[in-house]
């Protein structure tokens, strides 16, 4: 077991991504042909659940994509089905203290440290890697996401939790938090947000993010973020066939409501 990942992270090399959001083994392999270095397998805001996500490794295996997989809520028996399934990086949403991220690191380890469950699965190849058990510990990635006031506050806490690899910062979520909703551009956000990528940076952990914005993307990798998502097949899909419709009159002509990070 190796998480090219984690250990890219722990390299200060950064990491390129796309959302997954649409709950197709179809689009996951288009997507992991495009030569991403990640693509995230979204269970909070998509209709994404355990068998689909199963369809979705079987898409991408063996391609140059590695899967990160985000749960709707951060269970430990969630969790547990998770890395299961086979998922070595894990992005768990809505993480707002240090206590609540060092239950998490819980939860992604075997006892006597933590409190996953032993089982034979599909992580271990059903049993036949017969190291798993004992490497799976230290090459689990995990990744929490800071997106409230009451995160961003704690974020350099949340940081320095030992097996923590990863802080990622949840602009939209953000935005509605600072009382800014809709507008994850506004300068007290962005404020914001540089300052925890700097406390997450200082703590000597990878910050990440997710834009569709190329220029915000792009400003965000120059300030140290190791892992940065640079758009969501949904966003992809809905622009595009916008701009097809427009070509022949079609379409309502509104502009698109729909968040370019989450």
């Amino acid at each position: 077991m190796n998480n090219r990942f984690k250990h890219a992270l722990r390299a200060e090399q950064a990491q390129i991504g796309f959302w997954q959001g649409l709950g197709s083994a179809y689009t996951a392999e288009i997507c992991a042909g495009a030569g991403f270095d990640w693509l995230l397998f979204d269970g909070e805001h998509s209709p994404t659940d355990i068998p689909i996500l199963l369809s979705q490794l079987h898409a991408v295996s063996g391609t140059g994509a590695h899967a990160v997989g985000r749960p709707p809520v951060g269970t430990p028996w969630l969790i547990k089905q998770y890395l299961d399934l086979g998922f070595q990086t894990l992005l768990i949403p809505m993480v707002n203290s240090a206590d609540e991220a060092a239950e998490l690191v819980r939860a992604c380890r075997y006892p006597p440290i933590g409190v996953r469950g032993v089982a034979t699965s599909r992580a271990s190849r059903w049993g036949r890697d017969g190291g798993y058990l004992a490497e799976a510990d230290d090459e689990i990635c995990l990744l929490v996401q800071v997106e409230t006031r009451e995160a961003i506050d704690e974020v350099a806490a949340i940081a320095a939790v030992d097996g923590v690899d990863g802080v990622f910062i949840g602009p939209s979520d953000l935005s509605a938090s600072l009382g800014h909703r809709g507008n994850a551009g506004h300068p007290d956000v962005t404020m914001r947000i540089e300052a925890a990528i700097g406390a997450i940076l200082a703590a000597g952990k990878a910050p990440g993010i997710l834009s569709a914005d190329v220029a915000a993307a792009r400003r965000y990798l120059e300030l140290g973020c190791l892992f940065v998502a640079v758009g969501t097949d949904m966003g992809l899909m809905v622009r595009a066939t916008d701009a097809l419709a427009a070509q022949f009159g079609r379409g309502t002509g509104e502009p698109v409501q729909s968040a370019t990070t989450y």
